[in-house]
């Protein structure tokens, strides 16, 4: 007779999604920093959560063995008081964009992290580190990853990432009667006017942001 597993939290789904995705994928178990790194959240985090779900069942593991963790029974199959199933997108990681360089190419992608389908929405989708403080009053801080659904317009008021000649850039978007501006959100940074710059090109809307894990 099976043993009735402890309902899962929407953390505890995504970890199970994720170390399910990446085993699947790789052929062998992640790591818990592999898991942190793919979700954006703690090592530590997932270290908690993979005891608890250890304990309720829904993950087994060897002592002292690397990549041994294993999927208890199906994860799609729920019980009727459990929260839904998460679908786990797999988003590419731009390092590198060039005016005139495909966006995607193999040479500019640094990887990619695995983010909640449902929290971003239909589309095609690239993750672009941050660096710098120029937005850190909407949130998004130096050495954050946002997700960016792939559009070449905007609405004022959108957070966008923008091309300006061979360098990307973060900022929210605003097109007034003066002009189109590339606006930051800090104080000590200007704001940068684009109207009749022929380098400028949207490159899409800002839709989450992830925070990494310390290394």
């Amino acid at each position: 007779m099976e043993t009735k597993r402890s309902p899962l939290t929407v953390s505890q789904q995504k970890i199970l999604a994720a170390i399910g995705e990446l085993t699947e994928r790789r052929g062998f178990s992640p790591t818990t920093r592999e898991i942190a790194s793919a979700l954006g959240i703690s090592a530590a985090s997932v270290h908690e959560q993979i005891a608890r779900l250890e304990k309720k069942g829904h993950l087994r593991r060897s002592p002292r063995q690397a990549r041994s963790l294993e999927v208890v029974g199906d994860p799609s199959r729920r019980e009727p008081d459990d929260i839904p199933d998460i679908h786990l997108a797999r988003v590419p990681i731009v390092g590198r964009i060039a005016a005139g360089s495909p966006l995607l190419a193999e040479e500019n992608c640094e990887g990619e992290i695995l983010v909640d389908a449902g929290s971003i929405g239909t589309g095609r989708f690239f993750a672009l580190k941050v660096v710098g403080d120029s937005m850190v009053d909407a949130g998004i801080l130096d050495g954050n990853l946002v997700i960016v659904r792939r559009q070449p317009v905007a609405e004022s008021g959108d957070i966008i990432a923008a091309l300006l000649g061979d360098e990307a850039t973060v900022k929210r978007l605003k097109i007034a009667s003066d002009g189109v501006f590339l606006m930051p959100e800090n104080e000590r940074h200007r704001p940068i006017p684009v109207t009749d710059r022929e380098d400028f090109s949207i490159l899409g809307k800002v839709v989450s942001t992830v925070s990494l894990p310390a290394k």
